[in-house]
């Protein structure tokens, strides 16, 4: 019988209470493993619980922790595939950290629940059980980390949240297609090609700071000037349109550039995506389109990459980015 990894953080698909009114991360590994029997049935498990959190209090050095368990498992002979349970409010973050910073190789998907594991009609115990499905089966090989929620199979860089309730929140990216569907416990996941790039190299120590801003109708820039002064090393702004920087900002990021700090253009738009030297002059002024990357994925790459610049091997940052801008 094949050996699946079960690693649990905790998230809503651990929570116990009403859909209206719930506590994230109650249960345990073992809680949600036993409440699915055909579980037993596909695979052994092996089960662990590096942490048991509401996904809103994920920091990056949970994403470190994680892909170090995730690494053993991945090491381990006796293990097929990994299956992780995460809350959804931040999986799109914790899944493209992953899928940075881990090769590809055996099956990793992760998978979460909208509904808490104690409500009616809760969507938990059918996820769990056919990523399980997807962590086994042949095509989810060197594919990079997936995500399996309500019977869609979704590459990691793709997945958004896009309703704050609703069971089939988590989907691919605007105008993106979904890898596969799994049916009952049948997987329907077309052979695809490998991910393109190596994982990153991470120092170890503390991840630099990365904020985001958001742009608004009257935004002021002295925010740009307090993130500086708290130390951040880059900064994503999450901007109107196509990027584009208001006129108010283009000062205090004149100077944020000046003292080292990396600039990533992003967008508050669902659909699109910012791209190089399009609507500003990325080149002169210095700064990262963040390409079909949500704001908050362009973070992750930042945070991990900037981490990384001591590696005595770096990539360069524009190159880093320059991947998603296929």
């Amino acid at each position: 019988m094949p050996r699946l990894a079960l690693i649990a953080t905790g998230g809503t698909i651990a929570g116990s209470g009403s859909q209206e009114n719930y506590t994230a991360g109650v249960l345990g590994a073992d809680v949600l493993l036993g409440a699915v029997a055909e579980l037993r049935r596909l695979a052994d498990w092996h089960v662990e619980q590096p942490f048991a959190l509401d996904s809103r209090d994920m920091e990056p050095a949970h994403w470190l922790l994680l892909a170090a368990r995730v690494q053993a498992m991945l090491d381990d002979p006796a293990i097929d595939g990994i299956v992780i349970t995460h809350g959804t409010d931040t999986l799109e973050e914790s899944a493209f950290a992953l899928d940075l910073l881990l090769p590809a190789g055996k099956p990793v998907v992760l998978t979460a629940a909208m509904r808490p594991a104690t409500s009616l009609s809760s969507d938990g115990p059918l996820n769990l059980l056919q990523a399980a499905c997807v962590a086994l089966h042949p095509a989810a090989r060197e594919r990079g980390v997936l995500v399996v929620a309500n019977g869609l199979i979704i590459a990691a860089q793709q997945l958004r949240k896009t309703s704050t309730h609703a069971v089939e929140a988590l989907q691919p990216q605007a105008g993106a297609a979904p890898l596969g569907q799994v049916i009952g416990e049948i997987v329907q996941l077309p052979p695809g090609q490998p991910p393109r790039s190596a994982p990153l190299q991470v120092q170890p120590g503390e991840l630099p700071r990365v904020d985001i801003l958001y742009a608004h109708a009257g935004a002021t820039p002295d925010l740009i000037a307090a993130c500086v002064a708290a130390g951040a090393r880059g900064l994503v702004l999450a901007l109107s349109g196509h990027g584009s920087i208001p006129q108010s900002w283009r000062p205090a990021l004149a100077q944020a550039r000046a003292s080292s700090l990396q600039v990533v253009r992003a967008t508050r738009i669902s659909a699109g995506g910012v791209w190089p030297n399009c609507n500003e002059d990325d080149t002169a002024n210095g700064w990262l389109a963040a390409g079909p990357l949500s704001p908050q994925q362009a973070r992750v790459l930042l945070i991990l990459a900037l981490a990384g610049q001591a590696h005595p091997d770096p990539q360069p940052l524009s190159g880093l980015f320059a991947r998603y801008h296929a």
